[in-house]
Protein backbone atom coordinates (compact mmCIF):
# COMPACT_ATOMS: atom_id res chain seq x y z
CA UNK A 1 0.00 0.00 0.00
CA UNK A 2 1.07 3.59 -0.58
CA UNK A 3 3.04 2.72 -3.73
CA UNK A 4 1.27 5.36 -5.79
CA UNK A 5 1.91 8.23 -3.43
CA UNK A 6 5.63 8.84 -3.83
CA UNK A 7 6.63 12.49 -3.82
CA UNK A 8 8.70 14.48 -6.22
CA UNK A 9 11.63 16.48 -4.99
CA UNK A 10 9.44 19.55 -4.50
CA UNK A 11 7.27 17.75 -1.96
CA UNK A 12 4.23 17.64 -4.26
CA UNK A 13 2.64 14.47 -5.68
CA UNK A 14 3.85 13.41 -9.06
CA UNK A 15 1.12 13.87 -11.65
CA UNK A 16 2.68 11.20 -13.86
CA UNK A 17 2.07 8.39 -11.38
CA UNK A 18 -1.13 6.65 -10.46
CA UNK A 19 -2.95 7.52 -7.28
CA UNK A 20 -2.17 5.42 -4.22
CA UNK A 21 -4.17 3.58 -1.60
CA UNK A 22 -3.24 4.30 2.02
CA UNK A 23 -3.91 3.24 5.57
CA UNK A 24 -4.51 5.66 8.41
CA UNK A 25 -1.15 4.68 9.84
CA UNK A 26 0.56 5.84 6.67
CA UNK A 27 -1.37 9.13 6.61
CA UNK A 28 -0.62 9.83 10.26
CA UNK A 29 3.09 9.52 9.53
CA UNK A 30 2.95 12.67 7.40
CA UNK A 31 2.36 15.33 10.04
CA UNK A 32 5.62 17.28 10.21
CA UNK A 33 6.13 20.84 9.06
CA UNK A 34 7.95 19.65 5.92
CA UNK A 35 5.68 16.70 5.10
CA UNK A 36 1.92 17.08 5.46
CA UNK A 37 -0.95 14.92 4.28
CA UNK A 38 -4.59 15.06 5.27
CA UNK A 39 -7.84 13.28 4.43
CA UNK A 40 -11.10 14.80 3.21
CA UNK A 41 -14.01 12.47 2.43
CA UNK A 42 -11.61 9.49 2.29
CA UNK A 43 -9.41 11.23 -0.31
CA UNK A 44 -5.76 11.70 0.64
CA UNK A 45 -4.11 15.04 -0.19
CA UNK A 46 -0.51 16.16 0.03
CA UNK A 47 -0.67 19.76 1.26
CA UNK A 48 3.04 20.21 2.01
CA UNK A 49 3.58 23.09 -0.43
CA UNK A 50 -0.03 24.25 -0.65
CA UNK A 51 -0.16 25.02 3.08
CA UNK A 52 2.08 28.03 2.51
CA UNK A 53 -0.40 29.45 0.01
CA UNK A 54 -3.56 28.55 1.91
CA UNK A 55 -5.79 31.67 2.05
CA UNK A 56 -6.78 30.92 5.65
CA UNK A 57 -3.14 30.71 6.72
CA UNK A 58 -0.69 27.81 6.81
CA UNK A 59 -1.17 27.11 10.51
CA UNK A 60 -4.89 26.31 10.44
CA UNK A 61 -4.54 23.73 7.67
CA UNK A 62 -1.31 22.35 9.16
CA UNK A 63 -3.14 21.63 12.41
CA UNK A 64 -4.89 18.79 10.56
CA UNK A 65 -1.77 17.26 9.01
CA UNK A 66 -1.93 13.49 9.39
CA UNK A 67 -5.62 13.61 10.30
CA UNK A 68 -9.12 13.46 8.88
CA UNK A 69 -10.02 17.07 8.06
CA UNK A 70 -13.46 16.40 6.57
CA UNK A 71 -15.51 18.10 9.29
CA UNK A 72 -13.19 21.10 9.52
CA UNK A 73 -13.16 21.46 5.73
CA UNK A 74 -16.97 21.51 5.65
CA UNK A 75 -17.19 23.99 8.51
CA UNK A 76 -14.80 26.51 6.93
CA UNK A 77 -15.74 26.38 3.23
CA UNK A 78 -19.30 27.35 2.28
CA UNK A 79 -18.52 27.04 -1.45
CA UNK A 80 -16.95 23.60 -1.56
CA UNK A 81 -17.20 23.21 -5.34
CA UNK A 82 -14.95 26.23 -5.75
CA UNK A 83 -12.42 25.00 -3.18
CA UNK A 84 -12.25 21.51 -4.71
CA UNK A 85 -10.61 23.07 -7.78
CA UNK A 86 -7.60 23.80 -5.61
CA UNK A 87 -7.66 20.37 -3.99
CA UNK A 88 -7.66 18.38 -7.22
CA UNK A 89 -3.93 18.86 -8.02
CA UNK A 90 -3.06 17.87 -4.44
CA UNK A 91 -4.84 14.50 -4.57
CA UNK A 92 -2.44 11.59 -4.17
CA UNK A 93 -4.86 8.75 -3.46
CA UNK A 94 -7.53 7.49 -1.12
CA UNK A 95 -7.99 5.39 1.98
CA UNK A 96 -7.96 1.64 1.58
CA UNK A 97 -11.40 0.05 1.44
CA UNK A 98 -10.65 -1.76 4.69
CA UNK A 99 -9.96 1.52 6.52
CA UNK A 100 -12.76 3.31 8.43
CA UNK A 101 -13.78 6.80 7.28
CA UNK A 102 -12.80 8.31 10.62
CA UNK A 103 -9.37 8.20 12.23
CA UNK A 104 -8.08 7.46 15.75
CA UNK A 105 -11.12 5.58 17.06
CA UNK A 106 -13.47 8.53 16.63
CA UNK A 107 -17.15 7.75 17.12
CA UNK A 108 -18.59 7.05 13.67
CA UNK A 109 -22.20 7.42 14.90
CA UNK A 110 -21.56 10.92 16.26
CA UNK A 111 -19.84 11.97 13.04
CA UNK A 112 -22.67 10.67 10.87
CA UNK A 113 -25.43 12.17 13.03
CA UNK A 114 -23.69 15.53 13.06
CA UNK A 115 -23.29 15.42 9.29
CA UNK A 116 -27.01 14.71 8.96
CA UNK A 117 -27.89 17.55 11.35
CA UNK A 118 -25.72 20.04 9.51
CA UNK A 119 -27.29 19.10 6.17
CA UNK A 120 -30.78 19.43 7.68
CA UNK A 121 -30.33 22.90 9.20
CA UNK A 122 -28.76 24.22 6.01
CA UNK A 123 -31.53 22.71 3.91
CA UNK A 124 -34.16 24.30 6.16
CA UNK A 125 -32.34 27.64 6.06
CA UNK A 126 -32.20 27.91 9.85
CA UNK A 127 -28.83 29.66 9.76
CA UNK A 128 -29.46 31.78 6.66
CA UNK A 129 -28.34 35.40 7.02
CA UNK A 130 -30.81 38.30 6.99
CA UNK A 131 -29.31 41.28 5.11
CA UNK A 132 -31.59 43.77 6.90
CA UNK A 133 -30.15 42.76 10.27
CA UNK A 134 -26.60 43.49 9.14
CA UNK A 135 -27.63 46.80 7.57
CA UNK A 136 -29.21 47.87 10.86
CA UNK A 137 -26.21 46.63 12.81
CA UNK A 138 -23.83 48.63 10.63
CA UNK A 139 -26.19 51.62 10.78
CA UNK A 140 -26.23 51.79 14.56
CA UNK A 141 -22.41 51.61 14.64
CA UNK A 142 -22.08 54.53 12.23
CA UNK A 143 -24.76 56.46 14.16
CA UNK A 144 -22.90 56.03 17.46
CA UNK A 145 -19.67 57.31 15.92
CA UNK A 146 -21.41 60.29 14.32
CA UNK A 147 -23.29 61.24 17.50
CA UNK A 148 -20.12 60.98 19.59
CA UNK A 149 -18.32 63.47 17.34
CA UNK A 150 -21.31 65.81 16.95
CA UNK A 151 -21.79 65.96 20.71
CA UNK A 152 -18.23 67.17 21.28
CA UNK A 153 -18.30 69.52 18.27
CA UNK A 154 -21.52 71.19 19.38
CA UNK A 155 -21.26 71.24 23.18
CA UNK A 156 -17.58 71.21 23.96
CA UNK A 157 -14.91 69.00 25.52
CA UNK A 158 -15.96 68.90 29.16
CA UNK A 159 -14.97 65.87 31.23
CA UNK A 160 -18.52 64.52 31.31
CA UNK A 161 -19.05 64.88 27.56
CA UNK A 162 -15.61 63.40 26.86
CA UNK A 163 -16.39 60.40 29.05
CA UNK A 164 -19.74 59.93 27.29
CA UNK A 165 -17.99 60.26 23.92
CA UNK A 166 -15.48 57.58 24.92
CA UNK A 167 -18.25 55.21 26.01
CA UNK A 168 -20.10 55.73 22.71
CA UNK A 169 -16.95 55.17 20.66
CA UNK A 170 -16.04 52.07 22.69
CA UNK A 171 -19.55 50.71 22.11
CA UNK A 172 -19.22 51.36 18.39
CA UNK A 173 -15.82 49.63 18.35
CA UNK A 174 -17.12 46.59 20.23
CA UNK A 175 -20.17 46.25 18.01
CA UNK A 176 -18.00 46.64 14.91
CA UNK A 177 -15.91 43.80 16.27
CA UNK A 178 -18.96 41.54 16.44
CA UNK A 179 -20.09 42.65 12.97
CA UNK A 180 -16.76 42.06 11.24
CA UNK A 181 -16.77 38.59 12.77
CA UNK A 182 -19.70 37.52 10.58
CA UNK A 183 -18.21 38.98 7.42
CA UNK A 184 -14.86 37.38 8.25
CA UNK A 185 -16.60 34.01 8.41
CA UNK A 186 -18.19 34.64 4.98
CA UNK A 187 -21.59 34.40 6.67
CA UNK A 188 -23.54 37.28 5.16
CA UNK A 189 -23.38 37.17 1.37
CA UNK A 190 -23.43 34.14 -0.89
CA UNK A 191 -20.52 35.63 -2.84
CA UNK A 192 -17.23 35.50 -0.98
CA UNK A 193 -15.82 38.65 -2.58
CA UNK A 194 -18.56 40.82 -1.02
CA UNK A 195 -17.94 39.26 2.39
CA UNK A 196 -14.21 39.95 2.03
CA UNK A 197 -14.78 43.54 0.94
CA UNK A 198 -17.13 44.38 3.81
CA UNK A 199 -14.83 42.58 6.22
CA UNK A 200 -11.89 44.76 5.12
CA UNK A 201 -14.03 47.88 5.45
CA UNK A 202 -15.34 47.11 8.93
CA UNK A 203 -12.22 45.69 10.58
CA UNK A 204 -9.91 48.04 8.71
CA UNK A 205 -11.66 51.37 8.20
CA UNK A 206 -14.00 51.20 11.21
CA UNK A 207 -11.58 49.55 13.67
CA UNK A 208 -8.04 50.09 12.40
CA UNK A 209 -7.16 46.38 12.49
CA UNK A 210 -6.20 43.76 9.88
CA UNK A 211 -8.56 41.32 8.22
CA UNK A 212 -5.82 38.82 7.37
CA UNK A 213 -4.40 38.95 10.90
CA UNK A 214 -7.87 38.21 12.28
CA UNK A 215 -8.57 35.40 9.80
CA UNK A 216 -5.31 33.58 10.41
CA UNK A 217 -5.68 33.83 14.18
CA UNK A 218 -9.40 33.21 14.55
CA UNK A 219 -9.68 30.27 12.18
CA UNK A 220 -7.09 28.39 14.21
CA UNK A 221 -9.31 28.88 17.25
CA UNK A 222 -12.27 27.35 15.43
CA UNK A 223 -10.22 24.50 14.01
CA UNK A 224 -8.79 23.40 17.36
CA UNK A 225 -10.56 25.25 20.19
CA UNK A 226 -8.80 25.18 23.57
CA UNK A 227 -5.99 22.97 22.26
CA UNK A 228 -2.54 24.01 23.43
CA UNK A 229 -0.09 24.97 20.67
CA UNK A 230 -2.92 25.06 18.10
CA UNK A 231 -5.49 27.55 19.45
CA UNK A 232 -3.79 30.98 19.77
CA UNK A 233 -6.52 32.07 22.20
CA UNK A 234 -5.05 29.80 24.90
CA UNK A 235 -1.48 30.87 24.25
CA UNK A 236 -0.99 33.02 27.35
CA UNK A 237 2.76 33.64 26.90
CA UNK A 238 3.42 32.22 30.38
CA UNK A 239 1.35 34.99 31.98
CA UNK A 240 -1.46 32.58 32.96
CA UNK A 241 -1.83 28.82 33.28
CA UNK A 242 -5.10 27.35 32.05
CA UNK A 243 -7.17 24.21 32.49
CA UNK A 244 -6.14 21.32 34.71
CA UNK A 245 -3.22 19.88 32.74
CA UNK A 246 -0.98 22.88 32.10
CA UNK A 247 -0.85 24.08 35.74
CA UNK A 248 0.32 20.65 36.94
CA UNK A 249 2.91 20.44 34.15
CA UNK A 250 4.28 23.87 35.05
CA UNK A 251 4.28 23.01 38.74
CA UNK A 252 6.13 19.72 38.32
CA UNK A 253 8.75 21.44 36.14
CA UNK A 254 9.02 24.25 38.72
CA UNK A 255 8.12 26.88 36.12
CA UNK A 256 7.27 30.16 37.84
CA UNK A 257 7.22 33.04 35.39
CA UNK A 258 4.41 34.56 37.43
CA UNK A 259 2.82 33.91 40.84
CA UNK A 260 0.15 31.76 39.22
CA UNK A 261 -1.71 31.14 42.46
CA UNK A 262 -2.53 34.86 42.30
CA UNK A 263 -3.52 34.91 38.63
CA UNK A 264 -7.22 35.34 39.38
CA UNK A 265 -6.23 38.64 41.02
CA UNK A 266 -3.66 40.07 38.60
CA UNK A 267 -5.94 39.09 35.69
CA UNK A 268 -7.81 42.35 36.37
CA UNK A 269 -4.58 44.30 35.86
CA UNK A 270 -3.03 42.63 32.80
CA UNK A 271 -5.95 40.87 31.06
CA UNK A 272 -8.88 43.11 30.18
CA UNK A 273 -6.98 46.43 30.38
CA UNK A 274 -4.05 45.53 28.12
CA UNK A 275 -5.12 42.93 25.55
CA UNK A 276 -6.38 45.27 22.80
CA UNK A 277 -4.54 48.56 23.47
CA UNK A 278 -1.14 46.91 23.96
CA UNK A 279 -0.81 43.26 22.87
CA UNK A 280 -3.22 43.17 19.92
CA UNK A 281 -2.17 46.60 18.68
CA UNK A 282 1.53 45.66 18.59
CA UNK A 283 0.80 42.25 17.09
CA UNK A 284 -1.45 43.65 14.35
CA UNK A 285 1.03 46.31 13.26
CA UNK A 286 3.94 43.87 13.36
CA UNK A 287 2.00 41.28 11.34
CA UNK A 288 0.97 43.70 8.60
CA UNK A 289 4.46 45.17 8.21
CA UNK A 290 6.44 41.92 8.51
CA UNK A 291 4.18 40.14 6.00
CA UNK A 292 4.11 43.15 3.66
CA UNK A 293 0.33 43.21 3.88
CA UNK A 294 0.03 46.68 2.40
CA UNK A 295 -3.67 46.39 1.55
CA UNK A 296 -4.64 45.74 5.16
CA UNK A 297 -2.20 48.43 6.31
CA UNK A 298 -3.88 50.94 4.00
CA UNK A 299 -7.32 50.03 5.38
CA UNK A 300 -5.96 50.35 8.92
CA UNK A 301 -4.35 53.72 8.25
CA UNK A 302 -7.62 55.00 6.79
CA UNK A 303 -9.19 54.51 10.22
CA UNK A 304 -6.50 56.52 12.01
CA UNK A 305 -6.58 59.23 9.34
CA UNK A 306 -10.33 59.58 9.77
CA UNK A 307 -10.14 59.54 13.57
CA UNK A 308 -7.36 62.10 13.93
CA UNK A 309 -8.83 64.41 11.30
CA UNK A 310 -12.05 64.46 13.33
CA UNK A 311 -10.63 64.78 16.86
CA UNK A 312 -7.34 66.71 16.59
CA UNK A 313 -9.27 69.96 15.87
CA UNK A 314 -11.27 69.32 19.07
CA UNK A 315 -8.67 67.88 21.47
CA UNK A 316 -5.30 68.48 19.86
CA UNK A 317 -2.84 65.68 19.09
CA UNK A 318 -2.10 64.68 22.69
CA UNK A 319 -5.76 64.80 23.73
CA UNK A 320 -6.76 62.71 20.73
CA UNK A 321 -4.15 60.08 21.61
CA UNK A 322 -5.39 59.96 25.20
CA UNK A 323 -9.01 59.63 24.02
CA UNK A 324 -8.34 56.78 21.61
CA UNK A 325 -6.23 54.98 24.23
CA UNK A 326 -9.10 55.23 26.72
CA UNK A 327 -11.56 53.98 24.09
CA UNK A 328 -9.33 50.95 23.44
CA UNK A 329 -9.07 50.41 27.21
CA UNK A 330 -12.87 50.28 27.54
CA UNK A 331 -13.29 48.14 24.42
CA UNK A 332 -10.67 45.69 25.65
CA UNK A 333 -12.62 45.00 28.85
CA UNK A 334 -15.77 44.33 26.85
CA UNK A 335 -13.98 42.08 24.39
CA UNK A 336 -12.05 40.01 26.95
CA UNK A 337 -14.98 39.19 29.20
CA UNK A 338 -17.31 38.26 26.33
CA UNK A 339 -14.82 36.12 24.43
CA UNK A 340 -13.43 34.33 27.48
CA UNK A 341 -16.66 33.40 29.24
CA UNK A 342 -17.51 30.85 26.51
CA UNK A 343 -14.14 29.07 26.51
CA UNK A 344 -11.80 29.80 29.40
CA UNK A 345 -13.81 27.86 32.05
CA UNK A 346 -14.15 24.86 29.73
CA UNK A 347 -11.77 21.96 29.03
CA UNK A 348 -8.33 23.18 27.91
CA UNK A 349 -5.76 20.52 27.10
CA UNK A 350 -3.32 19.12 24.57
CA UNK A 351 -4.50 17.53 21.33
CA UNK A 352 -6.91 14.63 21.91
CA UNK A 353 -7.88 13.95 18.27
CA UNK A 354 -11.61 14.00 18.99
CA UNK A 355 -14.48 14.20 16.53
CA UNK A 356 -15.68 17.71 15.69
CA UNK A 357 -18.85 17.63 17.82
CA UNK A 358 -17.15 16.36 20.98
CA UNK A 359 -14.18 18.69 20.61
CA UNK A 360 -16.37 21.77 20.19
CA UNK A 361 -18.73 20.89 23.07
CA UNK A 362 -15.94 20.25 25.55
CA UNK A 363 -14.36 23.62 24.71
CA UNK A 364 -17.51 25.72 24.52
CA UNK A 365 -20.60 26.79 26.45
CA UNK A 366 -23.57 29.05 25.73
CA UNK A 367 -24.97 32.06 27.55
CA UNK A 368 -28.73 32.41 28.03
CA UNK A 369 -30.62 34.31 25.37
CA UNK A 370 -32.08 37.76 25.96
CA UNK A 371 -32.20 40.93 23.90
CA UNK A 372 -29.39 42.46 25.95
CA UNK A 373 -27.24 39.31 25.96
CA UNK A 374 -27.63 38.96 22.19
CA UNK A 375 -26.63 42.59 21.57
CA UNK A 376 -23.93 42.73 24.24
CA UNK A 377 -22.17 39.60 22.93
CA UNK A 378 -22.92 40.03 19.23
CA UNK A 379 -24.94 36.79 19.39
CA UNK A 380 -21.78 34.94 20.41
CA UNK A 381 -23.70 33.80 23.46
CA UNK A 382 -24.71 30.97 21.07
CA UNK A 383 -21.10 29.89 20.83
CA UNK A 384 -21.85 26.17 20.61
CA UNK A 385 -23.92 26.52 17.46
CA UNK A 386 -21.39 28.96 16.03
CA UNK A 387 -18.49 26.58 16.60
CA UNK A 388 -20.29 23.79 14.74
CA UNK A 389 -20.65 25.56 11.39
CA UNK A 390 -18.61 28.74 11.62
CA UNK A 391 -19.68 30.21 8.26
CA UNK A 392 -23.29 30.63 9.43
CA UNK A 393 -24.47 34.06 10.60
CA UNK A 394 -24.37 34.41 14.39
CA UNK A 395 -27.68 36.31 14.45
CA UNK A 396 -29.38 33.20 13.04
CA UNK A 397 -27.93 30.66 15.46
CA UNK A 398 -30.77 30.40 18.05
CA UNK A 399 -33.20 28.42 15.82
CA UNK A 400 -30.69 25.60 15.52
CA UNK A 401 -30.17 25.31 19.27
CA UNK A 402 -32.90 22.74 20.03
CA UNK A 403 -31.65 20.41 17.29
CA UNK A 404 -28.08 20.62 18.56
CA UNK A 405 -29.21 19.96 22.15
CA UNK A 406 -31.17 16.92 21.01
CA UNK A 407 -28.12 15.51 19.26
CA UNK A 408 -25.97 16.10 22.35
CA UNK A 409 -28.52 14.32 24.57
CA UNK A 410 -28.57 11.36 22.20
CA UNK A 411 -24.84 10.83 22.52
CA UNK A 412 -24.46 11.89 26.15
CA UNK A 413 -22.39 14.99 25.37
CA UNK A 414 -22.92 17.87 27.84
CA UNK A 415 -24.57 20.97 26.35
CA UNK A 416 -23.82 23.71 28.87
CA UNK A 417 -25.95 26.85 29.14
CA UNK A 418 -25.10 29.56 31.69
CA UNK A 419 -26.44 32.89 32.85
CA UNK A 420 -24.40 35.92 31.85
CA UNK A 421 -23.32 36.49 35.46
CA UNK A 422 -22.19 32.90 35.91
CA UNK A 423 -20.31 33.01 32.62
CA UNK A 424 -18.37 36.07 33.76
CA UNK A 425 -17.64 34.78 37.27
CA UNK A 426 -16.57 31.38 35.95
CA UNK A 427 -13.67 33.10 34.19
CA UNK A 428 -12.22 34.13 37.57
CA UNK A 429 -13.19 30.87 39.22
CA UNK A 430 -11.37 28.83 36.57
CA UNK A 431 -8.23 30.97 36.86
CA UNK A 432 -8.24 30.50 40.62
CA UNK A 433 -8.66 26.73 40.32
CA UNK A 434 -5.83 26.48 37.79
CA UNK A 435 -3.61 28.61 40.01
CA UNK A 436 -4.25 26.36 43.00
CA UNK A 437 -3.39 23.27 40.95
CA UNK A 438 -0.11 24.88 39.93
CA UNK A 439 0.77 25.79 43.52
CA UNK A 440 0.06 22.28 44.78
CA UNK A 441 2.20 20.71 42.04
CA UNK A 442 4.94 23.31 42.52
CA UNK A 443 5.23 22.65 46.24
CA UNK A 444 4.49 18.95 46.52
CA UNK A 445 5.30 17.15 43.25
Amino acid sequence: MGGGGQLTGSGEPSSSRSKGVYTWEEVQGHCSRSDQWLVIDRKVYNITQWAKRHPGGFRVISHYAGEDATEAFTAFHPDQKFVHKFLKPLLIGELAATEPSQDRDKNAAIIQDFKTLRAQVEKDGLFRARPLFFCLHLGHILLLEALAWLMIWMWGTSWILTLLCAVMLATAQSQAGWLQHDFGHLSVFKTSCWNHLLHKFIIGHLKGASGNWWNHRHFQHHAKPNVFSKDPDVNMLHVFVLGTTQPVEYGIKKIKHMPYHRQHQYFFLVGPPLLIPVYFHIQIMHTMISRHDWVDLAWSMSYYLRYFSCYIPLYGLFGSLVLISFVRFLESHWFVWITQMNHLPMDIDHEKHQDWLTMQLQATCNIEQSFFNDWFSGHLNFQIEHQFVSHNATSQLPPGGPLVRKLCEKHGIPYEMKTLWRGLTDVIRSLKTSGELWLDAYLHK
